[in-house]
């Protein structure tokens, strides 16, 4: 599938998806919207997509919303959009809840300014890593609107309810140490070491783990991560450890690990995802 407004390019079970508009700064466009949601969709139908790496092109990462429509830009009626709120969807939320629904890791790569949605865009990936000369800003505020995309149920999930509050209220860019210091970000680095540090941890996953395991392993993270009693944990993973103990991946996990060898997993997603996945639309275990 080809795309107008992103790279997508897959190299040795690695993808990139680059945010490709740098004359707007990659602000989001509803072809773009459209394009990473069918990026995401892409990259879980392929069994040879290991990790995800998401970066910018040019000197920032995603300036946010194209607001080239002026102060229209976030008036769904006015754009023609949705005529009433129950018909209403909003567009930065579709993208992060198809990112949080991803089986495959997702690594994003900070190359510069992330506002707005492309701040928001940022929480529904496992690991981020920044350039120096990166900032991330919740700048809702100051133009008039709440934070879309989820931000409210991913931020403090990230960074704490306190953190989350003082960013979201002040509206102003967050250096690339503070989202360091914070938790947000997992690592700083010049802006030519960026993507050779994310490529090298998206390598260490593709060549050293179980693709279908990481699949869950991910799904569980996130579901669970506001689980009201760890019970709803040990029903999934008693569930679906139940259906791994028996594949062809332990068997390889272990005699790897025996041999001393690289393990080479035979086990892919989707097809080979276990029973038991989406637990969240099977009925719970008998108690």
């Amino acid at each position: 599938m080809s795309y107008e407004t992103i790279n997508y390019t897959v190299d040795d079970r690695i993808l990139t998806i680059e945010l490709n508009r740098p004359e707007k700064m990659n602000a989001v466009t509803p072809q773009m919207r459209e394009e990473l949601i069918s990026a995401f969709t892409q990259a879980d139908q392929d069994p040879e997509v290991r990790v995800i790496v998401v970066t910018g092109s040019g000197k920032a990462y995603c300036a946010g919303a194209d607001v080239s429509g002026g102060a229209k830009t976030f008036d769904p009626k006015g754009r023609g959009w949705a005529d009433t709120m129950e018909d209403f969807r909003d567009g930065g939320g579709q993208i992060t809840l198809r990112i949080f629904e991803s089986t495959k890791p997702v690594i994003g790569a900070i190359n510069g300014v992330a506002a707005g949605l492309g701040a928001t865009m940022l929480l529904p990936m496992d690991i981020l890593l920044a350039s120096e000369t990166a900032r991330i800003g919740f700048v809702f505020a100051k133009r008039g609107l709440v934070p879309e995309a989820c931000a409210t149920w991913f931020l403090p999930k990230k960074v704490g309810l306190s953190r989350a509050a003082e960013w979201c209220y002040t509206g102003r860019l967050i250096p690339a140490q503070e989202a360091l210091e914070s938790g947000l970000v997992r690592s700083v680095h010049a802006p030519e070491d960026l993507l050779p540090a994310a490529y090298e941890l998206a390598r260490e996953i593709a060549d050293n783990t179980a693709p279908v395991a990481v699949g869950m392993i991910r799904q569980m993270l996130w579901r669970f991560a506001g689980s009201d009693h760890p019970m709803d944990a040990h029903r999934v993973d008693s569930k679906i450890n139940f259906t791994l103990g028996r594949s062809g991946d332990v068997e390889e996990g272990i005699s790897a690990f025996l041999e001393k060898r690289t393990p080479v997993f035979p086990g892919k997603l989707p097809e080979d995802a276990p029973a038991g996945y989406p637990w969240w639309q099977e009925p719970a275990f008998k108690e």
